[in-house]
């Protein structure tokens, strides 16, 4: 297998590099730490199925369409990175951003929940241009090109960094977007996919973190808009640039966290020092959670699934609902509580009351569901108008426990006539890893369905029966699988 900087298997020595103690944590880990959790490796391959599927799926929309191919019309590259489902070959920084903004864009793929909220999927924009890119360079000059291991490797490592930097610190409660931890992930894997040492490593994390965050005005009500949708690719994007200046020797600014008054935990996080709560390993791969059934934003998944069960009993009798009282917990509050108008597709995926109420009138929850044709749909607004949005202390203290991680919600119906519907519970969502048993083979199924949106039936099942024999897909070559999806 060629040297990708990334390990898998025994540590190795390092040099001593300076640092903010956080940047050399990350550096060590993305370099020297072995990941030996068959279980992660399993999990990734069904990340990274779940998140090219509903890529896609995304390539259905005209407002994603737009965004795609070189910045530049016409600058293609003969032997660039491939976009998944297109004829596109681009620049990797270019091909980052289109595959980061692919799985995005119908908020589908995975997601982690704890301070703060993310998607660590959203790396993959980032791994996989950068790993295709190398792979084709390779066989340019001879050399072996790297193994869908390797790409599963980073997976795991990009989804551990962002994960556990999301456990303790909340970038939302300062009014930043999550996609900073997607961009420090994605920095630190593609620059060890490039070949990066230590030094290499921290400072190109360094940039991410110099960087900051963009607002997340994108993403609440009165303002919620397409950005959204293309946050992370931008993210991860960016992530590839930074890795390249570092290789160039691009100096660092190893006290970019702590340094007074001008580092970012004075000027972000107001002198609350950022921290890693937990020893880098493959524990947020192995508890990701999966978007299985719902196109959704996550803290509304049990919410949908309680409307689903509610269906039958309200779907014929909308005039009869006197009110909706939708209990949930205090980060489904802050984030996708919204009444009054919703103007587009993007805010619309992002309201909790939008998607019971989809879920109680048409017993299913598509993307198209958020398209203008749908949501003209009186009755829609009519049930918005009638819900009440209660926290339960006990959810929101279940959904920070690290022993349960529950995501709960609860949905109950009353009538003008006085009678009302049972108050429908649901503590975890199907993705759940606590319901894997019953997710993995839906999980599966999303993905062949989201694939014969793009591609004809022979493809389809080429591409399934590739992802599903893991011992194959690990040892293929990158260039050989992105071109496979290629068309």
């Amino acid at each position: 297998m060629p040297h990708t900087g990334l390990s898998s298997g025994p540590n190795s020595g390092t040099p001593v590099v300076s640092g903010d103690p956080v940047l050399t944590v990350i550096a060590d880990y993305v370099l020297h730490t072995p990941i030996q959790s068959d279980l992660a490796y399993e999990t990734a391959r069904y990340v990274l199925m779940d998140a090219l599927g509903v890529g896609m799926l995304a390539l259905r929309f005209p407002e994603c369409n737009k965004l795609l191919g070189p910045l530049v019309p016409g600058t293609q590259m003969q032997n660039g990175a491939r976009v998944p489902g297109t004829q596109f070959a681009l620049h990797p920084v270019e091909a980052a951003f289109n595959i980061g903004t692919l799985i995005r864009w119908l908020d589908y793929n995975d997601t982690w929940l704890a301070r703060e909220w993310g998607h660590p999927s959203d790396s993959l924009g980032g791994i996989l241009a950068i790993a295709d890119f190398l792979s084709r360079q390779r066989r340019q000059v001879g050399q072996s090109p790297l193994r869908m291991r390797d790409v599963l490797t980073a997976a795991i490592k990009a989804h551990e960094i962002q994960g556990v930097l999301s456990l303790t610190n909340s970038l939302n409660r300062v009014g930043l977007d999550h996609t900073l931890f997607v961009k420090v992930a994605s920095t630190a894997v593609v620059t060890a996919l490039l070949g990066g040492k230590k030094q290499e490593v921290v400072n190109a994390v360094s940039h991410a973190f110099v960087d900051n965050a963009s607002l997340r005005v994108y993403r609440h009500a009165g303002s919620t808009g397409w950005r959204k949708s293309w946050a992370a690719g931008d993210a991860t994007s960016r992530a590839v640039r930074l890795a390249y200046l570092a290789m160039r020797g691009e100096m660092g600014y190893p006290s970019v966290l702590s340094a007074s008054q001008w580092g970012f935990q004075d000027v972000v996080l107001h002198g609350t020092p950022l921290t890693l709560s937990r020893s880098l390993g493959s524990y947020v791969m192995e508890n990701v959670l999966f978007k299985v059934a719902f196109p959704a934003e996550f803290h509304a998944q049990t919410a949908v699934e309680c409307a689903l069960q509610l269906h039958p009993l309200v779907c014929d009798k909308v005039d009869e609902v006197e009110r909706i009282v939708l209990t949930t917990h205090e980060s489904a509050i802050r984030i996708i509580d919204k009444t009054g108008p919703l103007t587009n597709p993007a805010d619309r995926d992002h309201c909790l009351q939008y998607t019971v109420a989809i879920g109680l009138l048409y017993g299913t929850l598509q993307a198209e569901h958020y398209e203008d044709e749908t949501a003209q749909n009186p009755q829609i607004d009519l049930l918005r108008s009638k819900m009440e949005v209660v926290e339960n202390p006990q959810f929101s203290k279940d959904y920070l426990d690290t022993d349960k991680r529950s995501i709960a919600n609860g949905v109950q119906v009353f009538f003008k006539d006085g009678s009302y519907t049972k108050p429908v519970v649901v503590e975890y969502p199907i993705g759940h890893r606590r319901r894997r048993g019953e997710g993995i083979p839906q999980l599966v199924s999303k993905c062949e369905t989201n694939l014969t949106t793009r591609f004809p039936q022979a493809r389809v099942e080429k591409l399934m029966h590739t992802c599903l024999d893991l011992p194959r897909l690990q040892e293929m070559a990158v260039d050989d699988f992105m071109t496979l999806w290629s068309i």
